[in-house]
């Protein structure tokens, strides 16, 4: 199977459609022949709307031309040389965050290549994704008009991060990772949306917080929970907690859950509390704990459109949480 040599581009532009498609001549036939969808990538523009959203793929163009050539089996060293060294902007800040390296992915690929042999069928909702982000990121704007919209790029990574976000760095989301989730929502569609949304959140949080490389539980966990409740107030649902399997390890414990939390929250070894999800269950319990200091912050706030400001605007974790109303155990709305 051959990927597109060119790749093509689209404009997501909130509010109205800025330009049509943008198709190199030669592109559609080969597209067709990869399944890769012809409008998977856009053009930057801006017009009187607002914002635009990039939306890159070249990456994973590159990923499948070396595994494919390969025959499904690259080495380490084509991984490295051949698709991340080249890669885009977007790739080359997703490996230095997340230590994606050629060795690291020939590790995952050699044992899940099922993840990697079935990432291809999940581009094939990107038009309706795009079309869903035009109304639910002008939602984001109307409600924080200081938003920004800096690129996506996605990228097969080593079996995770699902995505990641930051206000220097865009948006990465990790194709393989995304679509090997079995806890998620099993519509794929969704996942792209819901996660694409709250890592936009992320891109509105202080760089100084978002980026930090040594984070406390309570820190990190008010990032990723400002990120949740703002997806829900955008997609109606947050990208995460609000799943199934979730909801399963947490309705009737909330007391428990955040007593605990409430003694690690100083502690810079974050293991118990996030990043610690696999693909075939959820863990993040920091997530789901910062979702709801978060939305108790929110729910105590007289000033709505006001209190999502202060979220989105957020420094001091310490000073949110002692005015947020939280405690554990809280009942909220």
């Amino acid at each position: 199977m051959r990927w597109i040599d060119v790749w093509v581009r689209f404009a997501i532009v909130i509010g109205v459609l800025a330009c049509a498609p943008i198709l190199p001549a030669h592109s559609t036939a080969a597209a067709q022949s990869t399944g890769v969808p012809q409008d998977a990538n856009s053009a930057v523009s801006r017009s009187a709307a607002g914002p635009a959203v990039d939306i890159h793929i070249e990456d994973v163009e590159r990923f499948y031309k070396v595994y494919d050539v390969a025959g499904g089996h690259p080495t380490a060293d084509q991984l490295q040389h051949d698709y991340l060294d080249p890669g885009s902007d977007g790739l080359h800040h997703l490996a230095q965050a997340r230590r994606v390296t050629g060795v690291a992915i020939a590790k995952t690929l050699a044992e899940h290549p099922e993840i990697y042999s079935d990432a291809k069928r999940c581009m094939a909702v990107l038009p309706e994704v795009r079309l869903r982000l035009e109304v639910l990121l002008r939602k984001l704007a109307d409600l924080y008009p200081e938003a920004k919209f800096p690129p996506i790029t996605i990228a097969v990574s080593r079996g995770k991060p699902v995505a990641i976000g930051s206000p220097d760095f865009g948006v990465q989301i990790g194709l393989e990772a995304l679509c090997a989730v079995k806890w998620a929502d099993p519509n794929v569609e969704n996942r792209f949306v819901r996660i694409i949304v709250h890592e936009y959140a992320h891109v509105q949080q202080a760089q100084a917080l978002v980026d930090n490389e040594h984070p406390t539980v309570l820190e990190r966990s008010l990032v990723e929970g400002a990120a949740e409740f703002t997806t829900e107030l955008i997609y109606g649902e947050p990208a995460e907690v609000d799943e199934p399997p979730f909801k399963e390890r947490t309705e009737g414990h909330e007391k428990g859950i955040e007593t605990a939390f409430a003694g690690d929250e100083n502690k810079t070894e974050l293991s118990a509390w996030v990043d610690n999800s696999t693909m075939e269950k959820p863990g993040d319990l920091g997530y789901w704990v910062g979702y709801r200091i978060v939305k108790s912050y929110y729910q105590h706030a007289t000033d709505k459109r006001q209190a999502v400001r202060e979220i989105l605007q957020m420094t001091d974790p310490k000073a949110f949480l002692a005015k947020s109303g939280w405690y554990p155990g809280i009942r909220l709305q």
